[in-house]
C-alpha cells in the first residue's frame, strides 16, 4: 500500500522525478505530481530514437501555440495550445486537444484581436503547468509536427524549464523546412502561402486547434510527395533535411 503521508508522498515524487518535484510537493501536491509526470515523460522519450519508423506508420501530433508575443525569454507566455493526432497521412480529426492557458500577465489588445483570446478568458484558463501536463499526456511518445517550429520549440522549452526544469526530448518535424526541401526557391513559406499551394481550405487562422488541423491536412498531402522521392522512414527524412 502506497504511503500517502506527506513524507511518503515526497519520497514517491522524488523517485519519479528527482528533488525538484519532491521539494515542490511540500507546497503544492497537485503541481508536484504534474511536474513529476512531465519530467518522467521527457526521460522516457529520450529512450526512443524512432529513426526506423516508416512515415506511413508514424504516429504524430501536429500542434500549434498561441502566445502573447515572440520571446519567451523576455516575458512572453503561451496562451493557447492546440493539437491533432495523425497516423501516417491520416488526420485523426476526432482525436484533438485544445486548452487556453493563463499567462499570468496582460494580453495586449493586438494579440486579443488576432487570436480572439481576451484577458477575461485567459484569467479563467488553467495554469501553465496544468495545460502542459495535459498536452504531454495527449502527445505521449508521438513525433511532434509544427509549421515553423522555432517559435513553438522555444516556447515549449521555456515552459518545460520554468515548470519542471527539463527540456523537450520529443522528435520534431518542421513542415516549413520540409516545404523548403520540396519547393525550393519559393518567395514565401509562411503557413498561408503553403495552405494555398496544397489547396487546403482556410478555416480560422491564429486559433491553435484550427491552425493545427490545417497544418495536419497539409502534412497529409506532403507525405505523398516525400514518398515519391524514395524517402520512407523518419531517419531518411531527417537525412534529407539536414542540408536545410
Amino acid at each position: 500500500m502506497k504511503d500517502m503521508t506527506p513524507a511518503g508522498r515526497m519520497w514517491h515524487l522524488y523517485k519519479m522525478g528527482g528533488i525538484t518535484p519532491a521539494i515542490t510537493s511540500m507546497f503544492n501536491a497537485q503541481s508536484a505530481q504534474q511536474m513529476a509526470f512531465i519530467r518522467s515523460a521527457m526521460k522516457e522519450q529520450r529512450k526512443n530514437s524512432l529513426y526506423e519508423v516508416t512515415l506511413d506508420d508514424m504516429e504524430s501530433v501536429v500542434f500549434d501555440l498561441e502566445t502573447t508575443g515572440f520571446s519567451p525569454y523576455n516575458g512572453d507566455e503561451i496562451i493557447s495550445i492546440g493539437a491533432v493526432v495523425m497516423v501516417g497521412d491520416e488526420v485523426k480529426e476526432n482525436e484533438t486537444f485544445h486548452s487556453f492557458v493563463n499567462p499570468k500577465r496582460t494580453i495586449s489588445e493586438d494579440v486579443e484581436q488576432l487570436t480572439g483570446i481576451t484577458n477575461r478568458l485567459a484569467a479563467d484558463a488553467p495554469d501553465l503547468i496544468e495545460a502542459l501536463h495535459d498536452f504531454l499526456d495527449f502527445v505521449k511518445q508521438r513525433v511532434l509536427i509544427a509549421h515553423g517550429t522555432g517559435h513553438d520549440k522555444h516556447f515549449l522549452n521555456s515552459a518545460l524549464w520554468k515548470t519542471s526544469k527539463v527540456s523537450l526530448s520529443h522528435r520534431l518535424l518542421d513542415t516549413m523546412m520540409i516545404a523548403k526541401w520540396l519547393h525550393p526557391k519559393r518567395p514565401s513559406y509562411c503557413l498561408d502561402s503553403m495552405l494555398e499551394t496544397y489547396d487546403i481550405q482556410v478555416t480560422k487562422r491564429h486559433h491553435a486547434l484550427e491552425d493545427s488541423l490545417m497544418t495536419a491536412r497539409m502534412w497529409s498531402k506532403m507525405v505523398g510527395r516525400i514518398r515519391d522521392r524514395d524517402v520512407s522512414t523518419l531517419g531518411d527524412l531527417y537525412a534529407k533535411l539536414s542540408h536545410y
